[in-house]
């Protein structure tokens, strides 16, 4: 890249404001710009009355356009074809690009991820934070684009596709093989809860509370739970003096642990082997099952079914957020499928099975989109 002589974006990719006409009956499809050089999307259509006295201004297929308010966060495009007849507002920069001289797309990829290109965008985007951040006109066009030959562009831009094309093909894939896990976990439970006996939970997974005498010197870590099923995560690892306002309970691995206050937004979850010895407070009920009935990973997938889940639900009465508290009695009194406890480790081997096979997905899912942006870093550093 060190080959490539710069040239001023002016130069290449002049401003061009086209305002629009503004009519009371007519309609104005508007255009979004998402951030991180994820492309356009279409905001609804106003109307000219609900246009009122703001400036709109017309985009073409092919302009380079940038949001002045979020193009320091990578909010930079290249209209296409289903842009057309689409209008932005005076929040818009629309840059038309010489096209014997540079590819709009390669414009934008330099821009959006390059690091001098990103540094340039947000140099010329000065102030603190979000809206306040705003693009210049003047500094804007004064950022120094790297300028290969148009073939050469166009190549980058092909193979940028390509790959793009590849790591879609790869994540369509994951997402597909995981579909199918979880189907296959969820006809497996069916079959096993079919003529199972329901009993509560007071019986099979009753709750414990295993008291910790606090040791002002003495480091407790504090666990908490995620919602909409998300798992545990140790908050903080602090000495005892920070804890004496509040009860603390010993958690152990195993334990089936619910947020009285967020189980509602299924906030539940199963203490990991790294989790054994953390504490929780008042607001963290852990419920022991008992061995030679429940298998606590498979009591959990009860909870995340919609008949499982509807029980926490109409268990934690309230209005909104805080209000709505499972009390331990309320959460002993749920009945579960309690099928043979074969049955259940069954289930549960299923469960890790699916669970290592995300977890292999996620590697790869993280290798997956850091190619990209790596490959773009070492194709504009030469």
């Amino acid at each position: 890249m060190s080959l490539w002589p710069k040239v001023a974006l002016h130069e290449i990719a002049p401003i061009v404001r086209r305002p629009a006409d503004i009519v009371p009956e007519q309609s104005y499809p508007e255009l979004g710009i998402r951030s991180f050089g994820r492309g356009t999307f279409h905001k609804p259509a106003l109307s000219g009355a609900e246009v009122g006295t703001k400036r709109l201004f017309r985009i073409e297929p092919g302009d380079l356009v940038f949001s002045n308010v979020f193009a320091w966060e990578g909010a930079i495009a290249v209209a296409s074809s289903a842009d057309a007849g689409r209008f932005g507002s005076h929040r818009f920069i629309t840059c038309v690009v010489d096209t014997a001289r540079a590819n709009a797309t390669y414009l934008k990829l330099y821009l959006t991820t390059a690091p001098d290109g990103r540094g340039q965008v947000q140099s010329a985007s000065p102030g603190g934070a979000g809206r306040n951040r705003t693009l210049g006109v003047e500094k804007l066009g004064r950022i120094e684009v790297p300028l290969p030959p148009r073939a050469e562009q166009q190549a980058i831009v092909d193979r940028i596709d390509a790959l793009t094309a590849k790591t879609e093909q790869v994540e369509a894939h994951l997402d597909a093989a995981e579909r199918d896990a979880e189907h296959l976990l969820a006809v497996r439970f069916r079959e096993a809860v079919a003529d199972a006996p329901m009993r509560p939970m007071s019986e099979v997974a009753p709750l414990v509370r295993r008291e910790v005498s606090i040791d002002p010197e003495t480091s407790y870590t504090e666990l908490g739970v995620r919602s909409f099923f998300k798992g545990t995560f140790q908050r903080r690892t602090v000495v005892g003096t920070e804890f004496s306002w509040q009860d603390l309970y010993w958690v152990k691995k195993g334990d089936l642990v619910f947020s009285n206050i967020m189980a509602w937004e299924q906030a539940i979850a199963v203490a990991k082997p790294e989790d054994h010895d953390c504490v929780g407070n008042h607001r963290m009920l852990t419920c022991e099952a008992k061995a030679n009935c429940a298998v606590p990973e498979f009591l959990w997938y009860y909870f995340t079914t919609p008949d499982g889940f509807h029980k926490v639900y109409a268990a934690s009465p309230g209005t909104a957020a805080r209000n709505r508290t499972i009390t331990a009695s309320a959460l002993m009194a749920i009945h579960v499928p309690t099928p043979p406890l074969a049955t259940q480790q069954s289930f549960e081997r299923l469960q890790a099975k699916v669970a290592a096979l995300k977890a292999e997905h996620a590697a790869i899912r993280a290798a997956n989109a850091a190619l990209l942006p790596a490959t773009l870093e070492r194709i504009f550093r030469g």
